[in-house]
């Protein structure tokens, strides 16, 4: 089952960025728990049913946190291997981080560029494909120089990749 990608990215960061602040704030990605999914439903706030997601084989999650405070939860996002590139299926930002009350900026960006740098690790040069929702294609094509393949299908190729590596991960040893 195809999914569309439905987050907005609000601005491509160096990391995080506190909103009332201004802020950077670096962060940490890790492959998420069965017992951390446990603690993620929808009737606190997400849209996405996230142990559901778990269970479809050849899926990966990843939850991003503070680096300086690995309690505070940022945002999700699920992926798989495909024969020559990442595919995301999901990728969503904590319930609170949407809106006038949201306290950070770049979370979405910095999952997506954590996608492109997974596949760049596997050899696939970054490249990374995701079904994105109609409203959303200039969206993703501006924001994150994705190019529009076929229908609602999007990539994010090597370049580009490349950019958003170097924007939120220039600081990690290659």
């Amino acid at each position: 089952m195809n999914r569309e990608v439905e987050i907005e990215i609000d601005a491509l960061t160096e990391s995080v960025v506190e909103v009332s602040t201004g802020k950077t704030f670096k962060t940490e990605v890790t492959e998420v728990t069965k017992e951390f999914l446990n603690s993620i439903h929808k009737k606190n706030g997400w849209k996405f049913n996230w142990k559901k997601e778990e269970k479809e084989i050849n899926r990966l999650i990843y939850k991003l946190v503070l680096k300086s405070n690995k309690s505070i939860l940022l945002g999700l996002i699920s992926f798989e291997t495909k024969e020559d590139h990442v595919h995301i299926h999901l990728v969503e930002k904590t319930p609170n981080e949407f809106g006038i009350s949201k306290k950070y900026d770049g979370i979405g960006g910095n999952l997506f560029a954590f996608a492109c740098k997974y596949s760049q690790e596997i050899g696939f040069d970054g490249v990374v494909a995701f079904f994105a929702k109609t409203n959303l294609i200039h969206h993703y094509s501006v924001t994150l120089r994705a190019s529009l393949f076929k229908n609602q299908k999007m990539l994010i190729f090597k370049t580009d990749a490349e950019f958003l590596i170097n924007k939120y991960f220039k600081d990690e040893e290659k």
